[in-house]
């Protein structure tokens, strides 16, 4: 782990979200990034740690992360993001958690609309907004450090569906070929669900998008 960066991981909500809190090494400035559920258990781990949480962004806006923007926004004052394409499913949020028979807390409406190439700044991190669409129409992913926060676009051995409103299956392998496999090996892949991995074990062994399906 960089000595820049914190993290801490948790596994929310029934779908088993990973929910990651990323602060400053410096400043104690966090950054929540996919608050699926368990708010109270979210800020618990902020609070104990001594964070100033400042922003909470979701890699796209499916409701299993999402579910606990409302909570860690109202208790910390944080600015919501989401890319522009993803805001429709921040707002239909209960109708897909319907699909599951699961409820969804409504979100706040996001301060922030993100893009392709942005930077954002948590205390003295910098993380680049990598736009990989496929998943859902605004999927993102964030880059520092070497970290990488996929949300459902990549994962372990796996990819994410595609048979879901917005989703692509040709934009999805196109942008995890040409945006994230373009990352130095090493760099580690944190996941929305299970496993964390890296971007040379899925260049190498992934059956959807690794060099082998592709050559």
């Amino acid at each position: 782990m960089s000595e820049k960066l914190l993290l801490h991981q948790l596994s929310v909500g029934p779908l088993q979200v990973n929910c990651f809190v990323v602060a400053c090494a410096e400043t104690l400035e966090a950054v929540v990034i996919d608050p699926g559920d368990d708010g109270p258990r979210i800020l618990h781990v902020a609070e104990k740690a001594g964070y100033n949480i400042k922003k909470v962004i979701n890699t796209h806006g499916h409701f299993d992360h999402v579910g606990a923007n409302q909570q860690v926004i109202q208790a910390t004052g944080a600015k919501l993001l989401i890319h522009s394409e993803d805001v429709f499913l921040l707002a239909n949020a209960q109708q897909h958690a319907d699909a599951y028979g699961l409820s969804v807390t409504p979100s706040p409406q996001p301060d922030t609309l993100l893009a392709q190439g942005d930077h954002l700044s948590v205390g003295h991190l910098d993380f680049e907004i990598l736009h990989v669409p496929g998943h859902s129409p605004g999927s993102v992913c964030l880059l520092s450090c070497g970290h990488l926060f996929v949300g459902d676009a990549l994962f372990a051995g796996s990819i994410g569906r595609t048979d879901l409103p917005g989703g692509d299956f040709d934009l999805l392998v196109e942008g995890i070929r040409e945006r994230l496999f373009k990352l130095p090996n090493e760099t580690v892949v944190h996941t929305g669900h299970g496993p964390d991995t890296t971007i040379g074990r899925e260049r190498k062994v992934n059956p959807f998008v690794g060099d082998a399906a592709w050559s």
